[in-house]
């Protein structure tokens, strides 16, 4: 009998873990289907965003270097080229700090796998 009670245990205990463990990989499913929803949809919005900048940017120049092209059109174009420049490097460190200091991918699920192994670790 007991023989048989430790072999009901171990198959509880096997068919919790599985649970557990297909619980976790649904998680950590979801948390790739959310990034990478995400990700595509920040990464059109960036694509289009950089493209009419940079056609409005370009415009722009174009209408100042014009207006001024009797007078001080070098003094135009190099005061446009430093701007552009100055932005353009600006705009970059941004994008490597917020690159820094992204959360990582699996956030929830590691904690989730944390609060497993510290409820298991007390049992």
């Amino acid at each position: 009998m007991s023989q048989e009670n430790l072999l009901s245990s171990l198959k509880n205990l096997v068919s919790t873990g599985a649970s557990i463990a297909q619980t976790r990989l649904e998680l950590i499913s979801i948390d790739v289907q959310i990034a990478r929803a995400k990700f595509l949809s920040l990464l059109v919005m960036v694509i289009f965003t950089l493209f009419f900048l940079f056609f409005g940017l370009v415009m722009l120049a174009l209408l100042i270097v014009i207006y001024s092209w009797e007078s001080d059109r070098m003094l135009a174009l190099s005061l446009l080229t430093s701007g552009f420049l100055a932005i353009g490097l600006v705009l970059a460190l941004v994008v490597l700090r917020s690159l820094k200091t992204m959360p990582k991918l699996f956030e929830a699920t590691i904690a989730e796998l944390d609060k497993d192994r510290k409820e298991l670790a007390n049992r």
